[in-house]
């Protein structure tokens, strides 16, 4: 079974060490934040100045002074702070941030992404998403494995605009937990109930399979 935009945020949670810098790009990753495990610490940093937020506010309490880059509410742990958008740029830039999670439309099987435009559509922008892939060591995208009319975002090559190029070194989506590689995309986790044949049609790009791919554990 195909997992939800919760189950692949509680997926890539597991990604999150203890003591990582990270950031979390708009969509799925912000749901990320809620599913960290408690034992550990990690301090997540937004573009628009804020190091040391918690998950969400339960509804009633959300503070609308307290928003991350998308504009949604947050909560913040002890000890948060708040600068301009120019000091979290240099922390950006400066390569401060252990792990970036970002959403996207398409990634292609060299690790480029493309997240920021859709020729004659509106979309947010790009937002600091140009900033991140060309400052963080390890990126992994939250993404829906196939669009509204069924077709891979899983490619051998990227058709909208780049927003950075070869950066990308892990994509979780609803069907699988695939590792960019030198040889392109590795298969190393399957959702779920998912076969690893449907994984395959699903994907335009060709996929390293090895042995016997296991089911992701997500709780």
């Amino acid at each position: 079974m195909a997992l939800d935009k919760n189950e692949i945020a509680k997926r890539i949670a597991k990604e999150v060490k203890d003591g990582f810098y990270v950031n979390l790009g708009i969509g799925i990753p912000t749901l990320v934040a809620n599913y960290v495990r408690t034992d550990i610490s990690v301090e997540f940093q937004s573009e628009n100045g804020v190091l040391g937020m918690g998950p969400f506010p339960f509804e009633g309490e959300e503070d609308a002074d307290l928003i991350n880059a998308g504009k949604q509410t947050i909560t913040t742990l002890p000890g948060a702070s708040f600068f301009d958008s120019a000091f979290s740029f240099g922390m950006i830039r400066g390569q401060h941030v252990d792990l970036t999670i970002l959403g996207a439309m398409e990634v292609s099987e060299n690790g480029d992404i493309a997240n920021w435009k859709i020729p004659g559509k509106m979309v947010k922008g790009m937002g600091g998403a140009m900033d991140l892939v060309a400052s963080a060591d390890n990126i992994i995208v939250a993404m829906m494995h196939v669009n509204k009319a069924g077709e891979s975002k899983i490619l051998k090559e990227c058709s909208l605009p780049l927003t950075g190029v070869g950066c990308v070194k892990k994509v979780v989506t609803e069907l699988a937990v695939i590792e960019i590689t030198t040889n392109g995309f590795k298969l190393l986790e399957r959702a779920p109930g998912v076969t690893v044949e449907h994984i395959i049609a699903s994907t335009e790009a060709k996929l390293i399979i090895e042995g016997e791919i296991p089911e992701m554990v997500i709780d």
